[in-house]
């Protein structure tokens, strides 16, 4: 009589997560360098592979544009040869990151003499659920194998085509260099009912993180029954206080919103202090009108906008909430600081909010009292990045108080555990 393997009676989802579990079991005592090996293996191959992971990257750019998907999301979908050189050099910045593996946390001896130590160890099985952006296929991938982990990536079906070529290059790199390939997978299926399969993986799939809009994020917490990191979206907040420098704020206004429109620390309201909206507004109008930017506005800011070349609309309530991720900002002038945060805790996703003032009583204030990941004084929303924080790539910005927040670099793809080391001791 032949018995079988739990595996044989397994859904495809469910087989790739039990070999990613088998996977995780392999990566979890791997000394650092073995790790940073398949990560520079990765590397070199998506460079000298980078053709055909552009070619397949074309053709899911085609479908979207025959779809009517907007331009920001579009450059959110798009690879180019500048672009993959650029994933590979995050891979080689994630290689040479600290492994966080091992790190003692807390330690002591005991007053009975027991040595404890709290070190950090793999999560295990990672899902990684997210939308249009081919980047995060490998940018996952490196993080997850750097701290030990398996990785389980189900991306939209707007880059399927994409995010195959590039777990193709991942596995027969990481492969290649002796650990299994089973640690990078895409999850199999294009449909929901693949990502409700994941979602339900519990036992197999250790923690899920979503990365995308809204809809998705909260879909997959409501719904899901393996343990889910929150990554939020980015409704960020630019205020420019009384005693701002016009030249700094209007340079701060634009580089958050018009940098790169697609992203999620891009902000998406502009509140100004009344105090300083008549010299600053007009030159703002103008600096967003020649980034292209539709702005949103409440009647105090329609007042400045009459000789402005900005385009101009009425704001509606709908404007405060919206993570627009394209050329649009909502913007309100604020009778003062106070105002401001209030309008920042109503409406805001608790991503990044940026100030903009000469007063350090006013910085000083403005980040007491708002509560997002991220605050920034006289600097962009858009250096809310775990690149631009110098952890390497990141899996993604947690805006929930568990666990991890704000970007999610190694230390945050790693658990604890304790190790009591005795002598004989028993408890009496």
């Amino acid at each position: 009589m032949t018995t079988l393997s739990p595996y044989d009676s397994m859904s495809p989802v469910n087989q790739a997560a039990y070999r990613a579990k088998g996977a995780a079991a392999t990566l979890a005592p791997l000394p650092r360098a073995a790790k940073d090996d398949a990560l520079l293996a990765v590397a070199d191959a998506l460079e000298v592979r980078a053709s055909e992971i552009v070619e397949a990257n074309a053709q899911d750019v085609a479908k979207a544009r025959e779809a009517g998907i907007s331009e920001g999301m579009i450059d959110r979908l798009t690879l180019t040869p500048e672009r993959v050189r650029a994933i590979a050099s995050d891979v080689r910045d994630v290689a040479a990151l600290p492994d966080p593996v091992g790190e003692v946390v807390r330690g002591s001896t005991l007053p009975n003499g027991i040595d404890l130590r709290q070190v950090r160890v793999p999560l295990g099985v990672v899902g990684i659920i997210y939308e249009g952006r081919p980047n995060v296929t490998v940018d996952a991938a490196a993080l997850c194998l750097k701290s030990g982990n398996a990785v389980l990536l189900r991306g939209s079906s707007s880059a399927y085509r994409s995010n195959t070529a590039l777990v193709r290059v991942l596995r027969d790199a990481v492969g290649g260099a002796g650990l299994p390939a089973d640690a990078v997978q895409l999850v199999p299926g294009e449909g929901r009912d693949s990502v409700r399969e994941l979602m339900r993986a519990r036992g197999l799939v250790d923690v899920l993180i979503p990365r995308g809009g809204a809809s998705l994020i909260n879909t997959i917490v409501q719904e899901s029954i393996v343990p889910v990191i929150e990554t939020g979206t980015g409704n960020c907040h630019v205020y420019v206080d009384a005693d701002a420098d016009l030249d700094t704020a209007v340079e701060i206004l634009v580089n958050s919103k018009a940098q790169r429109v697609g992203v999620c620390n891009a902000a998406e309201t502009l509140l100004v202090h009344q105090d300083i909206a008549p010299a600053f507004l007009p030159r703002a109008l103008d600096a967003l009108a020649e980034a292209g930017v539709t702005v949103h506005a409440d009647e105090r800011v329609m007042a400045y906008a009459k000789d402005s070349a900005a385009t101009v609309v009425e704001a509606t309530t709908e404007d405060w909430e919206t993570e627009y991720l394209s050329h649009d900002i909502a913007a309100a002038v604020v009778d003062s600081l106070d105002r401001a945060v209030e309008h920042i805790r109503l409406w805001t996703s608790g991503h990044t909010e940026a100030i903009v003032t000469s007063s350090q009583q006013a910085a000083r204030r403005f980040t007491q009292l708002v509560d997002s990941t991220t605050v920034a004084v006289n600097a962009s929303t858009r250096f809310t990045d775990g690149g631009q924080f110098g952890f390497g790539a990141e899996i993604g910005i947690s805006t929930q108080k568990l666990h991890a927040r704000g970007p999610m670099g190694l230390p945050e793809l790693t658990s604890t555990k304790y190790i009591v080391t005795g002598d004989g001791h028993v408890r009496r």
